[in-house]
């Protein structure tokens, strides 16, 4: 944002202050400086000259030969092309050596045989304007051979503000609000602004209408006897600096006031709105040709100004092209409005169409504001053109409540909150010119924030802190060592337990994490057949078809099966997360929160002679007890899942308990064939996919299991192999024990490495591999304690039906 440091001078003294200084104590205070530039520099070395006479050029018709006075000795000859170039004018003159816009420098030349010895100027070749029809004429009082920059008052430094700075501050999106900044700042009062509103007559107000909630007040003004031509030259000047490009003089008179105060407004042709003012929004697809000259697509929902059902402006952001201001005619409407943030913000950004006005609104402007600039602007008016007419009273609608609050706060909370020693009456004083009234109470005092800061900026006492710190500034508050006693944080359980499972699965497990969302895809719930479970619902999801929270973590693991599978090997997954279930009979309504880790082992594509193969269930339940040691939990006892959940192969589901009827640790099983096909996984054998969920609460509370301290051994150890044949439906858990019965406490290491069913066995029967390692801490195993302990494994095989396989 540009800001002129003349404009600025119009609402606070800033007598004797550098604009170096005045940028550094902005950035420092207020808002980031990005630079600083004098205004127009080329019209300090731009002359004003009087043209003393004017004759026909001797060999053109359409030039002119002017001798023109510059404050020189000898007047200059110019050859002008100019068509109201006359003697005695006061002009803008370029002299030799004068460097314009575009780089251009000015030479002594010829020009059709005359020597010419300068440039008689027009507005646009200075780029002041765009005005090229003729020269630029001069005040008459203008003193000749001044600088035109200093006879015509334009001498002028522009700051440069970054806009990125002023997000939280619309009052600073206007100069009178950067005025009272540095009014603050400098201890300096804000001169007052002449609001006077002129008198208006008495025929009704404007009709207008609001029908939409995202304009919240519409005021309108008939403007009669209104003349054309361009502005005043202070405001083109100022509008200038500011970067905005003279037109004409409503259209800058409404630029300006709009800069000046923060508040963009409107003014429309009076004779293109005979059907009075609707806002509302657009009931469907349309197309709206704005000032620019671009057709804009609309959609449903994008706020417009209407007359009767033609619209005539897209509401905040441009006015339409059949009702701009034209050159015929002398009654005008002026709107001010107030519109709804997110409602200007998204029509603009879909159409990137970003505009003074869209930018402004997009920071919640005050509401209040509009009764101001519509009567700043008609005082400006009515001083420059004075027979202007108000012939209606002012239209005022809309549904709005002054933003306007108070907040308490005590000197005692600034000082702790800053660590510096200000005394109340400094903290008062800092408040106050800010524009804040403070009112004294028992040990605090109530601060009136006005509405201009009350919008988005100043709503707790945390705000009104930082503005004392800023204004006293940071750089002020003395540097102090944080003293403060070191204690350990507290251990978050929970946090700790699910870091150490994602460590070991994706370690030893070697499996590979997901992160995914907490949203349920509508689309695989309805595949699974699960949409009749009750879900969390979201108001507002993210995006089409995510609108329930997830009741558990392992769907959406599954919804990754069938693109995972395309890759070589087999895929390992888990995640770790949370789930949500309804639950209406809790008091204060909120679902339970459950923390669940989700499992799957899942072979590549099945060929079409695949075999039965059910080493991933196998392999699973091996990585939940692994991880079950690991986080040294009570070993679980595994069962038949009688109720197994919709996911799970009926016939092939476990549960792991803690104790014999205790809420289930964890849920492992194949995958159940319809929800195989239902994922697209259709032609897979159901044992090609192993699942499992795990209660992380579970887990968290479950009895510990701490492994003690074991010297390293004295004595070496004996491994053996040994080969169990026994019932198809005994347990590896059941073979296991009855081995390390036999070894009576000689057991140190015991693996299942392998299983085997064949013709040879017979039917109904498996073979179960083991390597195992004896093992004492008081003497070295000979070959005889080794016949000792297989003899006694094949007694208790025999008692339970099983036989210990020899070679």
């Amino acid at each position: 944002m540009l800001v002129s440091i003349k404009w600025l001078g119009r609402h606070v003294d800033l007598e004797g202050l550098k604009p170096e200084q005045i940028c550094e104590d902005l950035t420092l205070s207020t808002c980031e400086v990005e630079g600083l530039e004098p205004f127009a520099p080329h019209m300090a070395s731009v002359r004003v000259g009087e043209v003393l006479s004017r004759e026909p050029h001797p060999d053109a018709d359409k030039l002119s030969l002017c001798q023109v006075a510059v404050g020189e000795e000898e007047p200059l000859q110019i050859v002008c092309g100019a068509p109201n170039v006359d003697a005695g004018q006061k002009v803008a003159v370029a002299v030799v050596g004068t460097r314009l816009p575009g780089d251009f420098k000015i030479k002594k030349s010829k020009i059709r045989g005359v020597e010419s010895r300068g440039m008689i100027c027009s507005v646009r070749e200075l780029e002041l304007g765009d005005e090229h029809d003729g020269i630029w004429v001069l005040p008459p009082d203008a003193q000749v051979g001044t600088s035109v920059a200093e006879a015509l008052d334009m001498e002028d430094w522009v700051i440069e503000i970054d806009n990125k700075s002023l997000t939280h501050r619309p009052d600073l999106w206007g100069v009178r609000g950067l005025a009272a900044e540095l009014g603050a700042i400098y201890d300096r009062p804000l001169k007052p602004l002449d609001l006077t509103l002129p008198e208006v007559g008495a025929d009704p107000a404007f009709d207008v209408r609001i029908e939409t909630p995202a304009c919240s007040r519409y005021m309108g003004l008939v403007l009669d006897n209104v003349q054309g031509g361009p502005s005043p030259a202070w405001m083109r000047h100022l509008l200038l600096a500011a970067g905005q490009r003279p037109i004409d003089g409503l259209v800058d008179l409404s630029n300006f006031v709009m800069l000046d105060l923060g508040q963009p407004n409107h003014v429309f042709d009076l004779a293109e709105v005979p059907g009075g003012i609707v806002v509302r929004e657009a009931s469907e697809a349309c197309k709206f040709t704005t000032l620019d000259g671009e057709e804009r697509a609309l959609q449903a929902g994008d706020m417009l100004v209407c007359s009767a059902e033609q619209p005539v402006a897209l509401a905040g952001i441009m006015g339409g092209l059949d009702s701009r201001v034209g050159e015929t005619g002398s009654r005008r409407l002026l709107e001010v409005a107030t519109f709804h943030p997110a409602t200007v913000r998204r029509t603009s950004s879909r159409l990137g169409l970003r505009t003074d006005s869209s930018a402004r609104f997009e920071k919640h402007l005050d509401p209040t504001l509009p009764s101001k600039a519509l009567a700043h602007f008609a005082h400006l008016l009515t001083q420059w053109q004075p027979d202007v007419r108000l012939p209606a009273a002012i239209s005022d609608c809309g549904d709005w409540t002054d933003p306007a609050m108070e907040i308490e706060l005590s000197g005692d909370h600034v000082r702790r909150a800053l660590g510096v020693d200000l005394t109340d009456d400094a903290i008062r004083s800092i408040l106050e010119r800010l524009g804040l009234g403070c009112t004294e109470g028992e040990g605090t005092w109530t601060v009136a924030i006005p509405s201009a800061r009350a919008t988005k900026d100043l709503t707790i006492a945390q705000d009104l802190v930082e503005e004392v710190g800023r204004i006293h500034r940071y750089g002020n508050v003395p540097e102090a060592a944080l003293i403060a006693d070191v204690v350990p944080p507290p251990v978050d359980a929970r946090r700790n337990l699910v870091r150490r499972v994602q460590d070991r699965l994706a370690g030893s497990g070697q499996m590979h994490e997901v992160l995914s969302y907490s949203f349920q895809s509508d689309d695989l719930l309805e595949t699974l057949g699960w949409t009749t479970e009750p879900h969390v619902e979201v108001i507002n999801p993210v995006a089409a078809g995510m609108s329930r929270v997830r009741r558990a973590v392992l769907p959406s693991l599954l919804g990754l099966l069938a693109e995972g599978r395309r890759q070589s090997g087999d895929l390992r997954l888990f995640e770790v997360g949370k789930a949500y279930v309804p639950n209406p009979d809790a008091e204060d309504g909120q679902p339970t929160e459950r923390h669940e880790l989700a499992l799957a082992w899942a072979k590549p594509a099945a060929a079409a002679d695949a075999a039965f193969d059910d080493s991933r269930l196998l392999h699973l339940r091996g990585a939940l007890q692994d991880l079950f040691a690991h986080l040294e939990i009570e070993a679980p006892t595994w069962t038949l899942d009688d109720q197994p959940p919709s996911w799970a192969h009926p016939a092939r589901a476990l549960v792991a308990r803690l104790g014999d009827s205790g809420p289930p640790l964890a849920r492992l099983a194949d995958l159940h064939p319809e929800v195989a096909v239902a994922l697209g996984l259709e032609g897979e054998l159901a044992c090609d996919v192993a699942v499992a969920e795990v209660s992380l609460d579970q887990a968290l509370g479950a009895p510990q299991e701490a492994s003690g301290y074991r010297p390293i051994p004295r004595f070496p150890g004996v491994k053996l192999d040994v080969a169990v044949l026994t019932a198809e439906e005994t347990h590896a858990g059941d073979v296991q024990a009855l081995i390390e019965k036999a070894g009576k406490g000689l057991v140190r290491d015991l693996e299942l490495f392998d299983l085997y069913r064949g013709e040879s066995l017979g039917e109904g029967r498996k073979s179960l591999a083991y390597h195992l390692q004896l093992q004492s801490d008081k003497r070295t195993l000979s070959d005889k304690d080794c016949a000792k302990f297989l003899d006694r494994l094949e007694r208790g095989l025999g008692e339970s039906g099983a036989e210990l396989r020899r070679s």
